[in-house]
């Protein structure tokens, strides 16, 4: 086991639900099962440029929150010490303070941190690593889209909040025979459209890896007419590649206000959208996410006691296990247009606009 006294645990990246969990689960393993003093690092590794505000985590600090979502150390997706931005004489200047934090963790007594992020925190931990610093990751995205793990935690309860809001408005859609355009996150990666398109009965989902038309999309709603079907629920990630005929349309509006003008225009429908947008960051994670966390904060301090630097804890064939942090970060897993799940929604009639 390696010499370890202190530990520094940091969010970074947009919130999920189950960051909570993960640090509950990291400062109890920590000073349970190890001894170890445990810091709390502030807003992502922005609270290594002010070590102030770090402040050290007990079990009593961790107390209760398990069920909250958010992250109780805070979090950032602007800071990163290798291009550090500040103004100086009324002119923005970036600089690079990695040096700085990595000093100011030592001075806090810190020997290893625990990074809680995404594709782009995870980056910035592996480059801190290669500059000496003593890091382990764990995966954070409720986009699942991160290649070296199967699930990331917040993922299962983004999708049961998209479910419930695809449930709620089947009821409206119905009454009023509309078409409901209810837009998810998914910046690069469709996963929480598929899955909470199916799961909550949606009968065209729009994902960036497959192509679509708004003509083959309105095709779809005048075939479900000819079914007497009168309403449509149509999921939409955000991340979705516009089709040629949408290139014109400012897509300073939520893309899915864009697909809804769009098929009000083509199909002379009456339409109605919801974005989702950051309530599916929110909330209470589920059961599923809070059990994910928790494994995923144990596994990444037995992962400091075995002196596995440089490298991240994952989920692969139901196990917690490690990666390095280099074959994890910029590998992205998508949605396969030919795969089983979208083959499965394809047999049970949802359109996917191509």
């Amino acid at each position: 086991m390696t010499d370890i006294r202190c530990i520094g645990i940091c969010t970074g990246g947009g919130d999920a639900p189950g960051l909570n969990a993960v640090i509950r689960a990291a400062v109890k393993a920590a000073i349970l099962k190890y001894k170890w003093r445990v810091i709390g690092i502030p807003d992502g590794f922005d609270g290594l440029i002010w070590p102030e505000r770090a402040h050290e985590l007990t079990l009593k600090d961790v107390s209760g929150i398990l069920p909250r979502g958010g992250t109780i150390l805070g979090t950032t997706n602007r800071g990163n010490p290798f291009s550090y931005k500040t103004v100086e004489n009324g002119q923005e200047v970036v600089r690079d303070i990695s040096g700085e934090v990595i000093a100011n963790a030592r001075k806090l007594g810190i020997d290893a941190i625990i990074s809680i992020g995404g594709d782009g925190s995870m980056k910035i931990a592996h480059e801190l690593f290669l500059e000496g610093l003593q890091v382990v990751g764990v995966p954070k995205t409720i986009d699942n889209d991160l290649c070296a793990t199967e699930v990331t935690f917040g993922f299962d309860t983004a999708i049961h909040t998209a479910t419930d809001a695809i449930d709620k408005l089947h009821t409206t859609a119905e009454s009023h025979h509309r078409v409901m355009v209810v837009e998810v996150m998914g910046r690069d990666a469709g996963w929480i459209a598929l899955e909470a398109g199916i799961a909550g009965g949606a009968h065209v989902i729009l994902i960036p890896e497959i192509p679509f038309t708004i003509q083959k999309l309105c095709e779809h709603l005048e075939m479900r007419e000819r079914y007497g079907k009168r309403f449509t629920i149509v999921v939409v990630a955000e991340g979705i590649k516009l089709p040629p005929e949408m290139k014109h349309m400012v897509r300073s509006m939520a893309v899915g206000n864009m697909v809804g003008d769009a098929i009000s225009l083509v199909a002379r429908k009456e339409v109605r959208v919801s974005v989702l947008g950051h309530i599916q960051r929110g909330g209470s994670p589920s059961p599923y996410d809070r059990i994910l966390g928790t494994r995923f904060g144990v596994g990444a301090v037995d992962l400091i006691a075995a002196g596995g630097f440089g490298k991240m804890v994952c989920l692969q064939q139901e196990s917690i296990r490690a990666v390095t942090i280099a074959d994890a970060v910029g590998k992205m897993k998508t949605v396969d247009p030919q795969g089983e799940i979208v083959r499965a929604a394809r047999a049970i009639g949802i359109g996917f606009g191509d």
